[in-house]
């Protein structure tokens, strides 16, 4: 079930069962063990979910990321003083494939804005039952973008109102900008190859141009500087294709 929102996205409301039941490993990070729990209870309760860790500090996070290479990270981002940016960012250094899911007990605009430019695909406020967390993982898992319903309904206006800004790198082609945007959404050349319908040499000849425009040495950096510079949201601004997006249902 579906309904148009009038601002270009489209909001699904759909149940946990039709989304994609394929295994899933995903990481925890918040300070408080009670959450962790929680949402450990929830997701194993769901089936087809295994959690690999857990963790309470930024540093905590980053390492066992690395350890484990999620394929989704539920986290809190204020982690011991630590922000959105820092946390989030250091996540895609590590391990760029992960998906982030951001449950927080803060849901004005500067924080949520400030988690979707660090590259969180979704955003939950604590509060949000079993079902929603479940769907949360698997929504972000499947590459596309969610948020809750109060949220989504505050983003649908400020996309109403807000004039386009213009691509943050003007060096670029329009296929570089394309190349760029998928590796901030953390892409592997492959992927994007598969996106762009091009072959996987063309592709890596792309990256390295991209690379020697940005001035940065590694994919790693410019990951940094693309999320920096507000790219790898869950929308692609070089070719101006979105993900598909999910609008949440119940409490946020």
């Amino acid at each position: 079930m579906s309904h148009a929102t009038g601002f270009g996205y489209t909001t699904r409301l759909w149940p946990v069962e039709q989304l994609d039941p394929a295994p899933l490993t995903v990481l925890l990070a918040d300070t408080q063990p009670s959450v962790r729990h929680g949402v450990r209870a929830a997701l194993e309760q769901a089936g087809g979910v295994f959690v690999v860790g857990e963790a309470a500090t930024a540093n905590g996070v980053i390492a066992e990321t690395a350890r484990h290479r999620p394929d989704v990270l539920v986290v809190d981002p204020q982690l011991g003083g630590a922000g959105p940016a820092d946390v989030i960012g250091r996540v895609a250094l590590v391990s760029p494939e992960t998906k982030v899911l951001v449950l927080s007990a803060a849901d004005d605009d500067t924080a949520v804005r400030s988690a979707i430019h660090a590259g969180a695909r979704g955003y939950l406020v604590k509060g949000a039952d079993a079902e929603q967390i479940v769907r949360g993982v698997r929504v972000v898992a499947a590459g596309e973008a969610i948020v809750g319903r109060a949220i989504a309904a505050r983003f649908s206006a400020l996309v109403r109102t807000s004039a386009p800004e213009p691509y943050p790198f003007p060096q670029l082609t329009t296929r570089e900008r394309q190349v760029l945007d998928r590796i901030a959404a953390g892409r592997s050349n492959a992927v994007i190859a598969r996106d762009l319908g091009l072959a996987s040499k063309t592709i890596s000849n792309r990256v390295s141009a991209v690379f020697a425009k940005l001035g940065v040495a590694d994919r790693a950096q410019a990951i940094v500087l693309a999320r920096d510079a507000g790219l790898g949201r869950g929308e692609f601004t070089g070719d101006r294709e979105q993900f598909p997006y999910r609008g949440e249902t119940g409490r946020t």
